[in-house]
């Protein structure tokens, strides 16, 4: 069985955007910054119209883009109010547990200016304090953390490198092949072909 997975980052200059089109929902308790939400219609055919522009070899105009994570946030605020409180909160983030916040999003390709910021520090705090923790630069504990993983998915899930490279966070088929093979000494592909057999 497949897996497919949908990661739709909503930056803060596009939210701000956004809410500037459209208020706020008034008086709501605030909303956990970590939401799931049962199966729902509206969110299930969203999802299924996004899968054919994977399919596209071209990047998808920005106009079409900006209607499809306006829909997205229209689906999420008519399902949830409170959902409001969490994603028009443009307040500096507080200072938080780095570690905790690494191990849940490591995954996801950000420049270490994002994940600083997230975390609320600076750029310069957050490296001293990732090496304090981790014992290794921020950018080499991803890109292990993430190579493990993608040998996990490959190993496991049966999936080809075209298929978990991006979902574990690297930009590219060629540099992710490339950190792989000298991560492990073997190319992803000969996971694939191992597990053929």
């Amino acid at each position: 069985m497949v897996y497919k997975c949908v990661l739709i980052i909503l930056k803060g200059e596009r939210l701000k955007d956004y809410y500037s089109r459209n208020s706020v929902h008034e008086n709501i308790e605030r909303s956990p910054a970590v939401k799931s939400y049962e199966k729902h219609p509206l969110i299930e055919s969203y999802l299924a119209s996004l899968l054919p522009y994977f399919e596209l070899q071209d990047e998808l105009p920005e106009k079409l883009v900006t209607l499809k994570i306006e829909e997205a946030l229209t689906i999420l605020r008519s399902l949830d109010k409170r959902v409001d409180s969490f994603l028009a909160d443009f307040s500096e983030p507080g200072k938080i547990d780095l570690e905790e916040f690494m191990e849940q999003n490591y995954m996801f390709n950000m420049p270490l200016e994002r994940f600083s910021y997230l975390t609320g520090r600076s750029l310069t705090t957050f490296k001293r304090d990732f090496i304090n923790i981790y014992g290794a630069t921020p950018q080499r504990w991803l890109t292990k953390k993430r190579l493990k993983l993608a040998h996990y998915l490959l190993s496991e899930s049966k999936q080809k490198s075209v298929e978990v490279y991006r979902e574990v966070g690297f930009e590219n088929l060629s540099h992710f092949s490339y950190a792989f093979k000298k991560q492990f000494g073997y190319a992803p592909k000969e996971i694939f072909i191992a597990n053929e057999n």
